[in-house]
């Protein structure tokens, strides 16, 4: 990822647009999505902050713990309704990446961030098997959202489509905030883009 600063207004771009569409689909839904979506959504964002290429735009020195603190309380948050949705254990992971990425960056003196700092990123190290163990973690994620992106044909009894995929002629009918193939594609999106940033450690 280092090199033109182009691929780090993509990042951020995508990741902003992803947190955007987050919000939207937080205006609608039971309770349960609305936290979900407004979770996601302060990851699109937060990803995107991080994405700006510090050449164009420096982070303040207190930045990183600003990040530290708002994704350790994300976390928090994440760990407490992961009582009632196994979705919210992968917003932990996520909110813990981003709290450690944080600090791996305050550690490096903020020289850069956003995978745009690879030298000063690998001179603050990082710890080499955490570091893994989220890569692997994303890796997957990624693969796995992939494939239920896949459309899938309607079987011939009951024209429904195979569990987990999306149907070949089965987009959903409802509003942009209402379409799970969306909500898909801005969830592989950000695990892509945390893969991205991970790599950079």
């Amino acid at each position: 990822m280092h090199g033109p600063a182009t691929s780090g207004w993509l990042l951020m771009a995508l990741c902003a647009v992803t947190g955007a569409y987050c919000l939207l689909r937080a205006r609608s839904g039971s309770g349960e999505e609305r936290r979900t979506a407004r979770a996601e959504a302060l990851m699109g964002f937060g990803m995107a902050a991080m994405a700006v290429p510090a050449a164009v735009v420096a982070p303040p020195a207190w930045g990183w713990a600003l990040y530290t603190v708002l994704f350790g309380v994300a976390a928090l948050r994440a760990l407490w309704f992961s009582r009632r949705s196994g979705h919210h254990l992968h917003h932990l992971v996520g909110s813990s990446a981003m709290v450690y990425m944080s600090v791996v960056m305050a550690r490096s003196g903020g020289a850069g961030h956003g995978g745009h700092a690879s030298h000063a990123m690998a001179a603050a190290g990082g710890v080499p098997l955490l570091t893994g163990l989220l890569l692997a973690y994303y890796a997957a994620y990624v693969l796995r959202s992939g494939t239920r992106l896949i459309p899938v044909p309607a079987t011939a009894a009951g024209g429904g489509a195979r569990a987990g995929g999306l149907s070949s002629g089965g987009l959903s009918a409802g509003g942009w905030g209402a379409r799970p193939e969306l909500t898909l594609a801005c969830r592989l999106t950000m695990g892509i883009a945390m893969f991205a940033m991970l790599l950079t450690l």
